[in-house]
């Protein structure tokens, strides 16, 4: 019924009759095919000895510590739901309502007192920024007052430019006298320069 193959392989595994079991055999372990060991041919399984005395000794000290273990769980899980009352409807509940408050109370006054120093850490800030932006409006204030003495000096001598500049226009007062400056001194337009800027060619005046 069973077939025992040495080694694991698909041609083998092919090969194989259908109707055979396949079980692989293991190192060191004897299959279900192999016969009983030579030296234990003759070995009769037999049940160690039971002492009827000692059997009975413990069974009742079984007994006894089955007992005893159920007592302490009992023991140990009434103090526990006693301390649970106590705590939630004892003296102890109103113990712990007093460390409550005491607790309260002392963060309480320790949240005023955190209070106090964060409200002067942030009027001292308050105060440093009101100081800087005081002194950043002063320095503005000085850069506008520089920037306009600079522009009044400039429009001051763009206007003294411009004085000196009317000196030599033409007005009714001297139209005739430049007419004959003109005429006097006359000059051509007409010319060419290079890249440079000076004139290479210029017309003759007719």
């Amino acid at each position: 019924m069973f077939q025992v193959i040495t080694r694991s392989t698909p041609v083998i595994r092919l090969l194989a009759p259908r109707g055979a079991v396949l079980v692989e055999a293991v190192r060191g372990r004897k299959t279900r095919t192999d016969p009983k060991a030579k030296s234990k041919e003759g070995r009769i399984k037999t049940p160690p000895p039971v002492d009827p005395v000692e059997m009975v000794v413990l069974r009742e000290r079984f007994t006894e510590y089955d007992l005893i273990m159920r007592a302490l769980r009992l023991e140990f899980k009434e103090e526990m739901l006693r301390k649970r009352y106590e705590e939630e409807v004892g003296s102890l509940a109103e113990e712990r309502a007093k460390q409550e408050a005491e607790e309260h109370r002392s963060l309480m006054t320790w949240n005023q007192e955190e209070n106090l120093r964060m409200l002067k850490i942030r009027e001292l800030r308050v105060q440093k920024e009101v100081e800087a932006a005081e002194v950043k409006k002063a320095e503005a204030a000085i850069l506008r007052e520089q920037a306009m003495e600079h522009f009044v000096k400039e429009k001051e001598g763009e206007i003294m430019r411009f004085q000196e500049e009317a000196k030599n226009f033409i007005t009714l007062e001297n139209l005739d006298q430049r007419i004959e400056e003109a005429l006097d001194d006359p000059k051509n337009y007409n010319f060419a320069i290079d890249k440079d800027g000076r004139v290479v060619k210029r017309t003759v005046l007719q």
